[in-house]
């Protein structure tokens, strides 16, 4: 049998929604939806939602509800628009949108680049850990993936949090000099060299990618904000960025 909640994401999906006037959430909104839920929610922000009389209730962790202007009604899940090419996971629309607009805020200086040497086609960023076996497998690819014109970023996000050995060794690849040779390095297993006191970010990026819904690693985002969980081939990577695996224009 299938859930309330998934009935209720069955039924939006079936609405023909039109445009409408974003309208601001009620002021005391998340005061009735923490005093009908019996304990605070871990409420991030609240926005208006594409359809009238709902609003999106963003959680800490990436997790989105839909509420009533009064808090007493809850949807979980997604939110479908019933467009003329398709369905369109709203939901998924705006959560890519934050997610790349949180990514943008990363400067270059503070992630470690792979470049091609030639011209530069897309840019994935990846949150990597350099002790989780399927990042292992990913950069192993590096040359491929870069060979295709494709720039990999990384952030950092030790899966076992900012005060594990992970974070450790990630905080050594991020105060080398030379980062990119510092990270190869880590993969490959061998010692890096870096000054005893540096002022890393490897906790500043583990929050942002909790902040962004990383929940493992390695954790692939594409230039819209879409997050892949999980290792995929270069090869696959580079077709879903529409770009030709030969490496040719």
């Amino acid at each position: 049998m299938r859930s309330r909640s998934t009935l209720a994401a069955l039924a939006l999906a079936g609405l023909c929604l039109t445009p409408v006037a974003f309208a601001k959430p009620p002021s005391d909104l998340a005061a009735k939806l923490n005093a009908h839920s019996g304990q605070p929610l871990p409420i991030e922000s609240i926005d208006d939602s594409p359809l009238p009389g709902l609003y999106e209730v963003r959680l800490k962790g990436g997790n989105t509800l839909y509420a009533d202007a009064n808090g007493e009604y809850l949807i979980v899940g997604d939110l479908y628009q019933n467009a003329k090419d398709g369905m369109v996971n709203l939901t998924e629309q705006a959560a890519n949108a934050r997610r790349q607009a949180l990514i943008d805020k990363v400067p270059e200086d503070q992630r470690v680049v792979y470049k091609p040497a030639g011209k530069v086609k897309a840019r994935l960023t990846v949150f990597t850990d350099t002790t989780c076996p399927y990042c292992h497998k990913l950069h192993a690819e590096m040359n491929q993936l870069n060979a295709m014109g494709i720039e990999v970023d990384y952030l950092a996000f030790p899966r076992m949090g900012p005060d594990s050995d992970a974070a450790r060794q990630l905080a050594k690849v991020w105060c080398s000099d030379n980062r990119s040779e510092a990270m190869s390095a880590a993969f490959r297993g061998d010692a890096v060299d870096a000054p005893a006191s540096c002022d890393a970010p490897i906790a500043k990026q583990y929050q942002l990618g909790v902040e962004s819904g990383i929940q493992g690693t390695p954790a692939i985002i594409f230039p819209d904000g879409k997050m892949v969980p999980g290792y995929l081939p270069a090869k696959r990577l580079a077709a879903m960025l529409g770009i030709d695996p030969s490496g040719e224009s």
